[in-house]
């Protein structure tokens, strides 16, 4: 769903898999977690900078924790472009599905990201509270399962469709780093759910100039074709593209000149500016002391129930957060890349980088806003 760049050549680990079966060890050895650990950190280094930044105000201790969810994430989203044939998508689908229950076994495949978690899960297992390690293995699973929903790149067909989606993804893998930090707060949880739809929504748009352009065939050495390129998509919601009078097609040959696109576009990076809106407002109610204002949608499921009660998280509410304050700053990148498409007039095909994010992100972490 949003712009990923392939591993260069010599970045790669070796991957063992055998009719769908994963190659299990008996043991890691420090070696292999420091190769494992190097090969993460290049992978968000390449392919995903701003969790490369953000990494670095997560707590020492938990990196690699952080290192290998978002490199684990990152293996999901290259999928459909890495896969055109569905038989094999599903069995890549189910290859990291195995691999992530066979690395809470204490099994882990012989690949980088899985041995990483896997020393991960062996520090965990000694620091409390233990039902962390559930958590963790709950959300990875969402995670994979709703990728795989959305392997063919299929379009949302609502807005609402594109919000649950950033939830079971993007807000989901803000749970799983959360979990290993052993931040147990439903508020921290429902701010991160807030965030993380934000961030969704924006790898969305980023996505748009990428995903709307056709890849050029697969050609042979000698210059033949010999497989064809991706098919053009266009993820935005379709009953917002409906409302703005916005054609496929007419994206596909105009780009950002498409009748109504940059009035979509505008609908749908509103939506995630809302989200941060509303998050900010509710981290100003909540250090005051104060309720945060409304509900939590997703606060009657089982994996956001921590011991405790509202009452006593308001008490410690603070504390959890100067200590989870790094995944929050999940907000800064995706408030970031709005600015700036609001600067290109809401066309996602100008807008340019940014080099305020490493400061603005060193700002926030020291004055704990988002």
């Amino acid at each position: 769903m949003q712009r990923i760049l392939r591993p260069k050549l010599g970045a790669c680990w070796p991957r063992i898999i055998n009719g769908g079966r994963t190659s299990k060890r008996g043991y890691v050895t420090e070696e292999d977690s420091s190769k494992a650990r190097r090969y993460c950190v290049e992978q968000l280094r390449q392919s995903d900078y701003d969790s490369h930044l953000v990494r670095n105000f997560i707590p020492k201790s938990r990196q690699d924790a952080y290192d290998a969810i978002r490199a684990f994430n990152l293996e999901l989203v290259r999928l459909p472009d890495l896969v055109t044939n569905p038989t094999i998508g599903q069995m890549r689908i189910q290859f990291w599905r195995d691999a992530v229950n066979n690395t809470f076994a204490g099994r882990p495949p012989k690949e980088p990201i899985m041995i990483l978690l896997h020393k991960v899960l062996s520090e965990l297992r000694d620091y409390p509270p233990q039902g962390s390690l559930n958590s963790i293995k709950f959300w990875l699973l969402r995670v994979i399962n709703t990728r795989e929903k959305y392997m063919d790149n299929r379009p949302f067909p609502s807005l609402g469709a594109l919000e649950e989606y950033a939830e079971n993804t993007y807000a989901t893998l803000m749970y799983s780093v959360l979990a290993a930090m052993a931040v147990q707060s439903m508020h921290i949880d429902h701010l991160a759910s807030h965030i993380g739809k934000a961030c969704g929504i924006v790898a969305v748009l980023r996505g748009v100039p990428v995903l709307a352009a056709p890849t050029p065939p697969v050609r042979s050495p000698s210059g033949m074709d010999v497989g064809a390129g991706r098919n053009p998509t266009l993820l935005l919601p379709l009953d917002v593209m409906a409302d703005a009078g916005v054609r496929e097609e007419d994206v596909y040959r105009l780009g950002p000149n498409a009748e109504g696109f940059q009035d979509a576009i505008f609908t749908v990076a509103t939506r995630a500016n809302d989200h941060l809106i509303t998050a900010r407002e509710m981290l100003k109610n909540l250090r005051a002391g104060q309720s945060a204002g409304h509900d939590y949608e997703h606060g009657d499921e089982a994996e956001h129930m921590h011991p405790g009660g509202q009452e006593s998280e308001m008490t410690s509410f603070n504390k959890d957060l100067r200590r989870s304050i790094g995944v929050l700053l999940e907000a800064i990148p995706a408030d970031d890349y709005l600015a700036r498409l609001e600067a290109a007039n809401f066309d996602p095909f100008a807008v340019k980088s940014s080099w305020k994010l490493p400061w603005r992100l060193w700002r926030s972490s020291k004055t704990q806003q988002i």
